[in-house]
């Protein structure tokens, strides 16, 4: 079936906290939730088992991992076992989960900035301390892992490093070759890699996705490979994702590292991620397309309409990196933009070092809310002087 990408659907009505945390005068482009409508499998299969009418403890559909194990192997080349799936009800108890595995007193996390929040609080939250370095950001306005810096900065305590691939929020999809190096020392450092590859599905023309433990058996049986259906079929809200371990013991301290704390899935958190992996291809690909799109014309209109402000194409996600250090902002770009354009983004500084002076946008949405946010912050900026 054709789905219909370009109607704007009303959600200040619901629950949403992407509409509902600003006001009703400002355009939420922070946080990453498309404004898609979930794919039509995933809404029917919803739909029956609400008219069941009982919703009682769950368990795993009998072929979710089936189903999960399958599209690993079409999708990216991965042959996984169905037994190394553990499910969880999301990548961020997963990534706080995979730390508590492998904590040790004087032990620490490494993590690479900027980042996704969260990664800044893994460590502290299972009593480690946080090693880090910064991504470097090259003339084109790419990110690159220069590895003497990694190598220099993460010590022979390192326990677990955490990886974002697809990266969130500069846009990387990392190549082999780079993901072989990063690997290799973790190997040799005796650290767990704990990859977060959530925006796997969102990869564009000219790039692909290699999961890092597919690299090889050595680099399986130390990895904890967090995925979910959540962001590629716009279904987070109900909580189900998946941690892949290969390895059985690693498995084992995983899982108890729910320490009574983390709940199962809920059932109908169990029934979307079936419908999805099982009958969501359609609809993916056209939101990829979309997707596509959209990026082509963020990074047009950026660099036409907002005088100051720059972006490198992302090769993966759905979200745009701006970089407004060239400009003064009047309180940071993220405080500035939500101000005088209402127009609300992710302000870099919360993604750690390396992130001051920059926004993050959220381009899964129609082109027409796209535009009008692109217009207010070129309005917002008509008064600015670039330095």
């Amino acid at each position: 079936m054709q789905y219909d990408l370009d109607t704007l659907i009303d959600r200040r009505c619901t629950e949403s906290a992407k509409w509902r945390r600003y006001g009703d005068d400002v355009l939420p482009l922070w946080v990453a939730d498309m404004d898609f409508p979930s794919p039509e499998p995933v809404v029917r299969a919803l739909c029956e088992r609400v008219e069941h009418g009982i919703f009682g403890y769950a368990t795993e559909p009998d072929a979710l991992r089936e189903v999960t194990v399958e599209r690993l192997a079409r999708r990216y080349g991965w042959n996984v076992s169905p037994e190394a799936l553990v499910f969880i009800p999301g990548v961020v108890t997963g990534l706080n989960m995979a730390c508590h595995a492998v904590a040790e007193p004087g032990g620490s996390v490494f993590v690479q900035t900027p980042v996704y929040g969260p990664f800044l609080g893994v460590a502290s939250h299972a009593g480690m301390e946080r090693e880090e370095m910064a991504l470097t950001r090259q003339a084109d306005g790419t990110y690159c892992v220069d590895m003497d810096l990694m190598a220099a900065a993460m010590s022979e305590r390192c326990r677990a490093f955490l990886l974002c691939n697809p990266h969130n929020p500069v846009g990387r999809v990392y190549r082999e070759d780079e993901l072989a190096d990063m690997a290799a020392l973790c190997l040799e450092r005796g650290a767990v890699i704990v990859s977060d590859e959530i925006h796997c599905d969102f990869v564009y023309d000219g790039h692909r996705h290699v999961p890092i433990a597919s690299l090889s058996p050595e680099v399986a049986a130390r990895t904890i490979t967090l995925l979910a259906p959540s962001k590629t079929y716009n279904v987070a809200g109900l909580c189900c994702a998946v941690a892949i371990i290969p390895d059985p013991e690693l498995r084992r301290a995983f899982s108890a590292a729910r320490r009574g704390l983390v709940p199962g899935v809920n059932v109908m958190g169990y029934v979307a991620a079936l419908a999805a992996y099982r009958d969501g291809q359609e609809w993916l690909d056209q939101v990829l397309a979309y997707l596509q799109a959209n990026r082509d014309h963020l990074a047009g209109a950026v660099a036409e309409a907002l005088p100051g402000v720059s972006m490198a194409v992302p090769e993966g996600t759905y979200l745009g990196w701006l970089d407004c250090r060239a400009i003064d902002l009047p309180g940071g770009p993220g405080e500035f933009f939500l101000r005088e354009a209402k127009v609300a983004l992710g302000d870099g500084a919360g993604f750690g070092p390396g992130g001051e002076g920059f926004v993050r946008l959220n381009y899964g949405c129609c082109r027409g809310l796209l535009d009008d946010a692109l217009a207010r912050m070129a309005r917002a900026l008509e008064v600015v002087p670039v330095a």
